[in-house]
């Protein structure tokens, strides 16, 4: 049994209430995978005609973002899918994963056939990838304490940076508009950059290191020219450096007591009925209204989103119940600000990934999965008031702020 789709809205919409909050509902939810299993991360082709979900199975999945149809699946790993992206407009239909069996792939995602391997040999887990490079044809993974770099196009190895790291390299990014810097992080604490111009080696290559002082577990740019760089760790710090100057511009030690000092929920502004139920499964799922209790407590951080329209940075943040929100973090001024969206009424575990559309297509805000195993679209058009009569509407993205201009929110 494939996903079966539920809660399709027919131009139902969420409008802002006397109160100042709009609202922004639940538009589809479906079950990805049953049983334990569940939703890693999510990611979309670059023209948004299809996204990837890879699960905890070792499959990945890919479905339509516009319309939820379920498309096809690529299978091919036996172990843990660390990570998958799509590549570019260049080749826009071709998906890359990298997994703990020691293995990067590449798959036509029209056909959900493997295309390519590479092997990194016995017990080397590949953790994390990037494509770039001056000339756009390096491949860069994150493997046990070192870093391994190919030419993308013939697929073979061309360097190997052991000394760098002393644990497992979470991360690696090819920096937007610098093509030859790259960013490394690990568990060990340490954020590498590294010019991978000429011949890359670690005597010469590496730029500079900082030291986070304790397991990173993501890293992503921002600010200006891309020259900042955030990290989330693994005991739910988060941190904001620049790396051109090696500088720490921002340190949030307690950034989970901050974000949930500043969560301004408030249950009276939900949407929701006694009882909703989701045909997801050929059981019936109910979920209740929010309460304070558990709708309160920050427990994790699942990403960060940057515009850079704005020059605007967010923490997107959890709880164990399944309720995640938008928190902006102003770097500057070292603040993490009160919630701006915050979702509810779908999830009931911890959420993995959330994928936030870069346009506003059919009214969708975006896609969030987890460890319930399932996917959720969430809507954003405001047209007109819910009916009472509709139960898939239950809870709803709530936005409070008091600006008038839409692109100064996340979306």
């Amino acid at each position: 049994m494939e996903a079966v789709e539920a809660m399709e809205v027919e131009g139902e919409g969420l409008s802002s209430n006397r109160n100042g909050f709009k609202r922004f509902g639940l538009r589809n939810s479906f079950q990805a995978s049953f049983g334990d299993d569940y939703v890693f991360q999510i990611v979309p082709r670059c023209d948004w005609a299809s996204m990837a979900v890879s699960l905890s199975t070792n499959a990945v999945k890919v479905y339509s973002p516009l319309t939820a149809q379920y498309l096809g699946e690529c299978r091919g790993h036996s172990s843990t899918v660390n990570q998958i992206s799509f590549l570019g407009p260049n080749s826009p239909h071709m998906l890359y994963s990298c997994s703990s069996d020691s293995t990067l792939r590449a798959w036509d995602s029209r056909s959900f056939q493997q295309v390519s391997c590479i092997d990194t040999g016995p017990m080397q887990e590949v953790f994390s990838f990037s494509f770039g490079g001056a000339g756009d044809n390096l491949l860069a993974a994150g493997c046990q304490s070192q870093i391994l770099f190919w030419d993308w196009r013939t697929m073979k190895q061309v360097a190997c940076l052991e000394e760098c790291h002393m644990d497992d390299v979470t991360q690696v990014h090819f920096i937007p508009g610098h093509p030859g810097k790259l960013v490394s992080a690990s568990v060990d604490g340490l954020v590498c950059l590294f010019d991978t111009n000429g011949d890359i080696n670690d005597d010469e290559q590496m730029l500079s290191v900082f030291n986070v002082g304790t397991s990173i577990s993501k890293i992503g740019l921002c600010g200006d020219g891309y020259r900042k760089l955030w990290c989330l760790t693994h005991i739910e710090t988060l941190s904001v450096w620049d790396w051109s100057d090696n500088i720490n511009e921002a340190n949030f030690e307690d950034a989970r007591s901050l974000a949930t000092a500043n969560w301004t929920m408030d249950p009276v502004n939900y949407v929701h009925k006694k009882k909703c139920y989701l045909q997801i499964t050929e059981s019936e799922h109910h979920f209740d209204p929010p309460t304070s209790a558990t709708c309160s407590q920050i427990d994790y951080f699942i990403d960060c989103h940057y515009s850079e329209e704005e020059d605007h940075l967010w923490a997107i943040a959890g709880t164990n119940a399944g309720t995640f929100a938008y928190f902006p973090v102003d770097y500057r001024t070292k603040k993490i600000q009160s919630a701006e969206s915050i979702f509810d009424g779908s999830h009931t575990g911890i959420i993995r990934s959330v994928l936030q559309m870069n346009t506003m297509n059919h009214g969708i805000f975006g896609w969030s999965g987890g460890e319930d195993g399932r996917l959720c679209c969430w809507r954003s058009d405001d047209s007109v008031e819910p009916s009472s009569s509709c139960p898939w509407v239950s809870t709803a993205l709530v936005e409070k702020s008091p600006r008038t201009r839409m692109k100064h929110t996340p979306y």
